[in-house]
């Protein structure tokens, strides 16, 4: 059950807002923040104001309907009347209890997906090829734009490690929850007695940061250059173009070499590590937040499983919701990814409410 008087604040502050906004008081600079507040709260307000009502009318309800004076058609309409108010009233405090959730600013930014190669050896980086493509195919078919920032392949066109970003809408609330370790059990193409093999690859999806969420000051960085190694071109070993940078406030260090321009590569770099620094800032407040409250979903632990993909029984199961869907291959594919995801929303947002005070 609600408080009424956070219900009140809701009211209280949209009449504030509505007074300083059409008085013309407000200067140009908190304008647009305070309408964007004023518009939010207009879709709240309706059902805020029946919040506080309701007691007062189901009282009155009930008074007629148990008054023996009354008539029992008006008794029973009164009756009638008291069902639709408490069911209107739990709908009501449902939407306001969700309006309350606190908002994840990073929802509507695009998105950094970085996978690796876990445990596993050769078969763990065929895995982390195959989550890639699977991001691909799933970028493809919502029209989301995906492009690879750093790829290092291993053999048998595996994948030791690839960082991609992914434009769109809404992007990082889309693929928040990949975050983690994702196992595989399947029999490997090498394997000659048809024995399952575990292995897997980790993935960290981080919202994109722009200029203005993380400011980088020249004199926190420390760049090394150094000669590109692997296969890349001829031109590869030829120059010093592969940059590391180390952000020294924090440590973060990133290095960047798939360019044959050091300049391009300094820019790539800057933009992972920028986004790095802007995701260690949010789970520090997210941490000093939730203080010993923790998300079984929205964690973001790269080092817990979420995931099993098993091939022999054609399932792929989240461990954080005990979700199994029997669509494996399809699931691979991109096809039935949103229903994973819609699960893993509702659950979270579950666990969110019953949190709220």
């Amino acid at each position: 059950m609600l408080p009424n008087t956070k219900v009140q604040n809701l009211i209280t502050k949209h009449s504030e807002l509505e007074r300083e906004l059409s008085s013309g008081e407000v200067d140009k600079k908190n304008f647009a923040e305070k309408s964007k507040e004023y518009s939010e709260l207009n879709e709240i307000i309706k059902e805020a104001k029946e919040y506080i009502l309701f007691q007062k009318n189901k009282n009155e309800l009930e008074k007629i309907a148990n008054d023996v004076k009354n008539e029992k058609e008006i008794k029973d309409l009164a009756k009638l009347e008291l069902e639709d108010l408490i069911l209107k009233h739990d709908k009501n405090e449902n939407k306001i209890k969700l309006f309350l959730l606190p908002k994840d600013e990073a929802d509507t930014k695009n998105a950094i997906i970085e996978i690796r190669a876990g445990t596993g050896g050769l078969e763990a980086s065929l895995f982390a090829s195959d989550l890639f493509k699977m991001y691909e195919k799933v970028s493809h078919k919502k029209k989301w734009i995906m492009e690879v920032i750093t790829i290092s392949r291993s053999d048998a066109g595996g994948l030791k490690e690839v960082i991609a970003s992914i434009k769109g809408k809404n992007i990082y609330s889309s693929l928040k929850y990949e975050s983690g370790v994702h196992r595989v059990q399947r029999v490997p193409d090498t394997e000659t007695q048809g024995r399952v093999h575990t292995s897997a690859a980790t993935v960290a999806v981080l919202p994109e940061a722009e200029d203005v969420d993380v400011k980088i000051e020249d004199k926190d960085l420390r760049i090394d250059v150094f000669r590109s190694s692997g296969p890349g071109g001829q031109s590869v070993n030829t120059t010093d173009s592969a940059v590391r940078i180390t952000h020294l406030p924090t440590g973060i260090v990133v290095s960047q070499q798939d360019e044959k321009s050091q300049i391009r590569n300094k820019e790539k770099g800057l933009k992972i590590l920028r986004s790095r620094i802007y995701e260690q800032e949010r789970q520090k407040r997210d941490d000093e937040r939730s203080k010993d409250r923790k998300s079984k979903i929205g964690s973001g632990d790269r080092s817990e499983r979420i995931r099993t993909y098993n091939f022999p029984q054609g399932r792929v199961t989240d461990h954080r919701i005990n979700l199994t869907l029997h669509k494996l291959e399809e699931f691979m594919e991109g096809e039935i990814f949103d229903e994973m995801i819609e699960n893993l929303s509702i659950q979270a947002q579950q666990e969110k409410l019953s949190n709220l005070n």
